[in-house]
This record gives structure tokens, C-alpha cells and sequence, in this order.
């Protein structure tokens, strides 16, 4: 006999509600506490309602934090545990004709009836459990670099206001060495009231030997002759700019640190295509998750929001990364596979091959790209199931 248990997943208390395979009732709905008591309860009602012949399976919503901890506890206890898509949950309570009633002991007794009907459901595995650690950490990276890019803009503002004519006569604003000139004098009054000699050694010190006095020299020159405005709060505001993409460079330096560790434990043969860096490697993995969840290539791209009924490549602009992709499926995985594609186009010959070839047929590079990311997919897929590292075409 098949135990089913639905559980319904909220912030302080689960609801749960325990079938047979024969549609016997076994236990109505109950609640618990979101508690290590309550957890237990839980399982002492679902030793009660089986024998040790019978199959378990327990199935609750993806409902983000509020899951993770129970769920956590069914892995450690080895129940065969299912987490199923709330839009799946809420297609199946319509066809079961219950009308637009939402209730948490309604929907606890939907997840135990898909869970007897659902043949197809895939347990959910503690790989994909601790998977979600990873997948913390990159989303964590990805809301941190963010952070920084709009502090970024901040500067380039503020630098325009203060001191516009640095642009023109450094390779890039976002340096460590302009940081440090800029936190020192953080404007065209206090540059060129500064003694050459400290300027020098500011530069010279940030810069590891590449500025020197030609550039102390061009710089002070520069804010003598400065069109920019003397304004003490844009100053102080740039300073503490500054400071704040500092932090952010350290945090993001840790928490790359972790995922570092994570990927050279999983030791996954997608490091080894050319081009793959470990940033986007971990993130197509970590939203992934479990390859077995997945039948084919086109469930990923599915799962991703790049299948043709989901995807329209004209849309899509990679330099405005966040704001054109489409909003269904992962947008993280989506953002991951078109930055890792620019770079495996670039790096591996096989796949800058076919990127050339579909821009020869007359498609728009943002259009081949697509392509060039599906067939990425369809060799990430490959690999993943065969655990063997990439070999290029001869």
C-alpha cells in the first residue's frame, strides 16, 4: 500500500493530511507548529497510519523559505519527499472541480491526491537538498554584484558633477587606483590644491607602479582648468560611495570563496567546456539542481524560459541583462546560460563555429546566440548524464 501525506507549508504552522493508495482517509487534515516538536508529531502520526510494508511519499509546495527547514527534516529521515510547483498544484485542484476555494486544508488534501495520481513526480534527493546551499550563494553573489553595479553608476554621476574631465584621460573610472585618488580628493578643488608629491605617491601606490608623475601631472592639470562643480555633500557622498563598493568587493570575494569550494566538491564535468567559468558554471548547476528532474535538454530550456513558447530571442538584450529577459522560468539559470554561451562562442571553436553560421544565415547576433545557448544545453544535459569531461569535435 502507497501512504500519501500532503502537507501544506506555511510561516508558523503546516497542514497535513495522511491517504492510502485505496483512498482510505488514514488521518484529516491535522496541524502542526513549525517546531522540532511539531515535526515529530508529524512523523509519529505517519509511523501510526503505515506498516513497514507500506511506500511513503510526502509532498508539499515550493513555497521558498518557509519549506526548506521541514523539508530538511524528511530528507534526514529518509522519506521519499515531493516538491511540487504551486501552479501545478493549483491546475490540479480545478480539474478536480473544487472551484476557486483556496484553504490550507484544501490544499493539503490536493497534494496528497496528486501524489497518489502522479506517476511522474520525482522525488525530491538530499543532492538537490544541499544543492540548495549553492544556490543561495549564487543568488546572494548575483544581489550583491547588483548592489555594486548601481553604486557603480553612482560614481560615474557624481565624478561627471565633480570632476567630469577624469574620464578622458583614464582607461576606466572603476579602478583601484581612480578609487583611491578619488576617496583622497574627491573633487577638482582638492586635486589641484594638492601637493604633487602626494598625488604622485597616491597614484603610484594604487596603481602598482603604472601612474606616475606624467599622470599626477595630466590629472592636476585637469582639475586646475576643471568645468566641475565645488560641492562638499557630492564629495562626502562620493567618499562613502566608494567605501560601499569596497565592502562589496570583499563580500563578493567571500561568497565566491564558497561557491569555489562547492563546485570542486561537486566536481562536475561542465567546468571543462572552454570558456565555462566557475561564476556562471555554479549557477547553471545550482538552478538546475537535479539533472534527473529533468527527461530531456528541452525541459531545461523549458525550466529556463527558453523554449519556443516561452521564448522570443528578438526581446532579449544581454548588455541590459535584467530588465528585457523574459519574466517566465529562471531568471538567474536564463541570465547564467546566455553570459556562459558569449563566453564558450568566444573560447571553444566548435561553438564559434555555429554562432558564425547562424549570423551567416542572417540572424540577428542576440537570435544565433540563442541558438548557440540550446545547443549549450543539449551538451550540459549530455554531460551531466555521462559524467564524462568535454571533448571537443575533431
Amino acid at each position: 500500500m502507497v501512504v500519501s501525506v500532503g502537507i501544506d507549508v506555511s510561516k508558523d504552522k503546516h497542514d497535513c493530511f495522511i491517504v492510502s493508495s485505496d483512498g482510505e482517509v488514514l488521518s484529516d487534515v491535522f496541524t502542526i507548529p513549525n517546531t522540532m516538536d511539531g515535526f515529530h508529531s508529524l512523523l509519529q502520526q505517519i509511523w501510526k497510519c503505515s506498516n513497514s510494508q507500506d511506500k511513503i511519499k510526502v509532498g508539499l509546495e515550493a513555497t521558498g523559505h518557509y519549506s526548506y527547514n521541514i523539508l530538511g527534516f524528511l530528507l534526514d529521515k529518509g522519506l521519499p519527499t515531493y516538491v511540487i510547483n504551486p501552479l501545478h498544484t493549483n491546475l490540479y485542484r480545478k480539474s478536480l472541480s473544487l472551484r476557486k476555494t483556496k484553504t490550507d486544508r484544501v490544499d493539503a488534501r490536493t497534494i496528497a491526491a496528486m501524489l497518489m495520481s502522479d506517476v511522474d513526480l520525482k522525488s525530491y534527493t538530499d543532492t538537490v537538498y544541499h544543492n540548495e546551499e549553492l544556490k543561495s550563494l549564487t543568488r546572494y553573489r548575483f544581489d550583491k554584484v547588483r548592489e555594486r553595479a548601481k553604486l557603480k553608476q553612482s560614481v560615474s554621476r557624481l565624478v561627471t558633477i565633480l570632476l567630469p574631465e577624469l574620464e578622458k584621460l583614464v582607461s576606466s573610472l572603476h579602478s583601484a587606483s581612480v578609487y583611491a585618488l578619488l576617496s583622497e580628493f574627491p573633487g577638482a578643488k582638492q586635486i589641484s590644491s594638492t601637493h604633487m608629491t602626494h598625488l604622485k605617491a597616491v597614484l603610484k601606490n594604487a596603481s602598482q607602479g603604472r601612474y606616475g608623475q606624467e599622470m599626477a601631472e595630466t590629472i592636476r592639470n585637469a582639475a586646475r582648468s576643471s568645468v566641475g562643480s565645488v560641492m562638499p555633500a557630492k564629495s562626502l557622498e562620493l567618499q562613502h560611495t566608494i567605501r560601499l563598493i569596497r565592502e562589496l568587493d570583499a563580500e563578493i570575494e567571500d561568497i565566491e570563496t564558497a561557491i569555489q569550494a562547492i563546485v570542486d566538491e561537486m566536481q562536475s564535468p561542465i567546468t571543462t567546456i572552454p570558456g565555462m567559468g566557475v561564476r556562471m558554471g555554479a549557477v547553471i548547476l545550482a538552478e538546475i539542481g537535479d539533472f534527473s528532474r529533468f527527461d530531456s535538454p528541452d525541459k531545461i530550456l523549458a525550466y529556463a524560459g527558453m523554449s519556443p513558447s516561452t521564448y522570443q530571442s528578438g526581446q532579449l538584450s544581454l548588455s541590459g541583462a535584467y530588465s528585457h529577459m523574459e519574466k517566465r522560468g529562471s531568471r538567474y539559470l536564463r541570465y547564467a546560460l546566455y553570459n556562459a554561451t558569449k563566453h564558450v562562442c568566444h573560447w571553444d571553436p566548435t561553438f564559434a563555429a555555429y554562432l558564425a553560421k547562424k549570423r551567416a544565415e542572417g540572424k540577428h547576433y542576440n537570435v544565433a546566440l540563442s541558438h548557440a545557448a540550446k545547443k549549450l544545453v543539449r551538451l550540459i544535459f549530455a554531460m551531466e548524464k555521462s559524467q564524462r569531461p568535454y571533448c571537443a569535435a575533431a
